[in-house]
């Protein structure tokens, strides 16, 4: 055996190993607990917490816009409710002004138009500091809720020291293409495996973007901090939802994931736009777990293995493939041990999501693996080479984007990056 066949070997061992391990720790922390439901009701008789939604908009297409809007308009929540929709600048403002007639009658709606474009993070910050409810939850404009969203997070609110809570996310665009299929499936392992195991131990590491909520009394104490987060002396604006919800980890407070709160956002139909999305949340993951290493002293142990199996994982596959596709350079002979490997726990872990999910679709899933190897881990290479580039990278003009709707798919409710607009 030549000196890449032994190093891919071991790299690939080693990789089934801990994936193995990571795998099913995460699987069994994401079964049901006998824990009590807690009331719907307030506790003492109190009324319900006012919520804040806050949506940021940018170039979004008007179909897209007025269909988010009318799911919250709908929303079965009983407490007082305030809507804040943010222009973010938009060039495509004139074919906007229909949507905002048809909410300038309901009082809880409120537009505010920025001058110009500042980005998701400074046009959610705008209107939070206007805003005054116990509870904010932060909304894409391209994400569609559930009639009972707010009511499921407001629920799990109740407990004072939780922080912020997400959302089960779907693909609104599901049946689109191949890949919205493709990512819909990501979605929901993100949510029910990686996210509900994390939830087991009030630790979710990241509250995605399209439906969180937070608590303002904690928000308003990190609004600098999240405002001027800086990267080696540069501005830090993308991976808004990852970078608060470790200071709120950081601050003391739990961060929770609420599978019933379904919301389906628009996800890229098109490998360019995909491709681009993920270097962007493959940059705010590895700026983020430097900020994230410092909280897993005081969390389970569950937590490091997870951010291990998370980093030290891809990397592990990594120097497999690139020891086997020396070992076929230099010697001719196929790295058989790394591809079966690859192969089987494909299988094995597909098969489990299909048994979890009660949908054999997930079989399908099998085809991310080629994705991820000759896609999505040089991109992450990419992205660690050039973790200073602050570029949103998927921002488009109006004329470019597609005057899509959507509804919410049904996902399969099991145990307990999307973007700012993925037009842009």
């Amino acid at each position: 055996m030549t000196l890449f066949a032994t190093a891919s070997t071991v790299a690939i061992c080693s990789y089934a190993l801990l994936s193995t391990v990571y795998k099913t720790a995460q699987v069994f922390y994401t079964l049901p607990t006998n824990v009590a439901p807690t009331s719907g009701d307030p506790p003492g008789g109190e009324p319900r917490p006012s919520v804040d939604v806050i949506i940021p908009c940018y170039n979004e297409a008007p179909r897209t816009l007025s269909d988010c809007l009318a799911s919250i308009a709908s929303q079965e929540y009983a407490g007082k409710l305030q809507v804040y929709v943010v222009d973010d600048g938009s060039a495509n403002r004139d074919a906007l002004v229909g949507v905002h007639e048809e909410y300038a009658g309901d009082p809880r709606f409120n537009f505010i138009v920025l001058p110009k474009n500042v980005g998701k993070r400074k046009a959610q910050i705008a209107a939070i500091r206007r805003s005054c409810g116990d509870l904010v939850l932060n909304v894409d404009s391209d994400t569609i809720l559930a009639p009972d969203v707010i009511t499921r997070l407001a629920l799990k609110m109740q407990d004072q020291a939780v922080g912020a809570a997400m959302g089960q996310l779907a693909a609104s665009n599901r049946t689109e293409t191949w890949l919205t299929r493709l990512i819909d499936m990501e979605y929901w392992l993100a949510c029910n495996e990686e996210r509900a195991a994390q939830a087991r131990f009030g630790a979710v590491m990241c509250c995605c973007g399209p439906c969180a909520m937070y608590r303002r009394s904690a928000l308003v104490s990190l609004l600098d901090q999240y405002e001027t987060q800086r990267f080696r002396g540069k501005p830090s604006d993308f991976g808004e939802d990852r970078h608060l919800t470790i200071l709120m980890l950081k601050a003391g407070f739990r961060t929770e994931y609420v599978p019933e709160a379904v919301a389906a956002t628009v996800v890229p139909n098109r490998m360019g736009p995909y491709l681009r999305q993920q270097l962007r949340w493959a940059r705010s993951t590895f700026r983020d777990t430097l900020l994230a290493f410092q909280l897993l002293r005081g969390l389970n142990i569950y937590l490091t293995l997870d951010v291990i199996g998370q980093n030290i994982g891809p990397l592990l596959l990594s120097l497999s493939l690139l020891a086997g596709l020396a070992q076929f350079v230099t010697t001719g002979t196929v790295p058989w041990t790394a591809c079966l490997t690859i192969a089987v726990m494909t299988m094995v872990r597909c098969s489990v999501a299909a048994f979890r999910a009660r949908q054999l679709r997930f079989l399908g899933f099998s085809l991310h693996t080629l994705i991820n190897i000759f896609l999505l881990l040089p991109l992450k290479a990419y992205a660690l080479c050039t973790l200073s580039n602050s570029d949103w990278l998927s921002r488009s003009s109006a004329a470019n984007v597609p005057d899509t709707g959507g509804s919410i798919p049904k996902p399969d409710l099991v145990g307990s990056d999307a973007a700012y607009s993925e037009q842009q």
